[in-house]
C-alpha cells in the first residue's frame, strides 16, 4: 500500500484541487487576475452576455461577491455593463476588447497548465480518468 492509502476519495479530490488552483493563481498573478475573475471571464467569453446571477451561478460564488468582482473588473476595463432590454434593472455584463484580449493570453497559458497535467498520463489513462470522474460527478449530481 502507498502512502495514500489511507486517505479519503473526498480528501483526494479536494487535494488535487488545491494543487491545481493554486498553480493556476500562479499563472493569472501574471495577468493581474484572480481565480474568480479569471473563471468571470472565461464564461463571458463564451456568452453574448450575462447577468450579474448568472455569472455568480457560472463561477460559483455568491451574488454579493460576484457584485464585488464585477467591480474590480469594470474598474481595470474589462468588462462593461448595460442595462438589458428587456428587464431594465438587470446589467448584462460583456467583455471589452481589453478584457477579450486578456482572458484569451490568461487561457492559454491556463490550457497549458492543464496539458501538462494531463501529459502525466497516456490517452488510455485519461479516458479512464474522465470517465471515472464522470460516473463520480452524476452520482453525486443525483
Amino acid at each position: 500500500m502507498g502512502p495514500r492509502a489511507g486517505w479519503r476519495l473526498g480528501q483526494l479530490v479536494k487535494r488535487l484541487d488545491q494543487l491545481l488552483a493554486a498553480d493556476k493563481s500562479e499563472v493569472l498573478r501574471k495577468f493581474d487576475l484572480t481565480m474568480p475573475q479569471y473563471s468571470t471571464l472565461a464564461a463571458l467569453s463564451a456568452s453574448t452576455g450575462m447577468s450579474g446571477a448568472q455569472l455568480a451561478r457560472a463561477s460559483g460564488v455568491t451574488p454579493q461577491t460576484m457584485a464585488i468582482i464585477l467591480g474590480n473588473l469594470e474598474v481595470k476595463s474589462l468588462i462593461e455593463r448595460t442595462p438589458s432590454p428587456l428587464h431594465p434593472k438587470v446589467l448584462v455584463t460583456k467583455l471589452t476588447r481589453e478584457g477579450r484580449a486578456l482572458v484569451k493570453k490568461a487561457d492559454t497559458q491556463v490550457q497549458a497548465l492543464e496539458d501538462q497535467l494531463a501529459d502525466a498520463y497516456q490517452e488510455s489513462e485519461q479516458a479512464q480518468l474522465r470517465s471515472l470522474l464522470d460516473r463520480a460527478i452524476s452520482l453525486l449530481e443525483n
